[in-house]
């Protein structure tokens, strides 16, 4: 018999989180880890616009990352430490800023500001750097209302949305599409 997906223990607007204790559905915690699963999923979206191999393999590992990031954020501070939960660790964040710096080097330097669009693949990765920084923010704000949050998660959701507006950029080049830059009334 198949498993069921669906457990009608969430009906009441409550959720568990690992570790077991209940929380409410709208508590910021839920609100971090679903943004970053949002964000998990605009990533899968980019990798379906992609031609290009290497950067869908770099995106696969961004994804593994992600998860670790929602299964910490998922898990009750309280009982963490007794939990086998993946942990993020400093190279991967050193592993964005050097995809950031190859994928720079072969940029024209940007002038002015530009605007999401041009191609499908370079608006999918603007949208997820959308979610990058929102996720982001909403990390922050548990940080600064004293909820843990490990500084790491908070460095490479930061260093990641880097690396998707140079992402956006570099899909741009690859494909030949000019960026649209942004030209403010005056």
């Amino acid at each position: 018999m198949a498993l069921k997906i669906y457990t009608k223990t969430g009906d009441k607007g409550k959720t568990t989180l690992i570790g077991g204790t209940k929380v409410p559905k709208s508590h910021i915690r839920i609100e971090s880890y679903g943004t970053v699963d949002e964000l998990n999923s605009f990533i899968g979206l980019l990798i379906d616009h992609l031609t290009d191999p290497s950067s869908k393999k770099k995106l696969k590992e961004i994804q593994d990352r992600l998860f670790t990031i929602g299964s910490a954020l998922a898990c009750d501070p309280d009982k963490e430490p007794a939990l086998k939960i993946p942990d993020l660790k400093e190279p991967d964040v050193e592993f964005l800023e050097k995809e950031i710096d190859a994928m720079n080097e072969a940029l024209p330097v940007m002038k002015h500001f530009i605007l999401p669009g041009g191609h499908v693949a370079v608006s999918t990765a603007h949208v997820a750097r959308c979610v990058c920084r929102r996720a982001e923010r909403i990390c922050v704000n548990m940080q600064e209302n004293n909820l843990l949050v490990e500084p790491l998660v908070i460095k490479y959701l930061n260093r990641l949305s880097d690396y998707l507006f140079v992402l956006a950029r570099f899909v741009g080049h690859q494909l030949k599409v000019e960026e649209v830059q942004w030209k403010p009334r005056v």
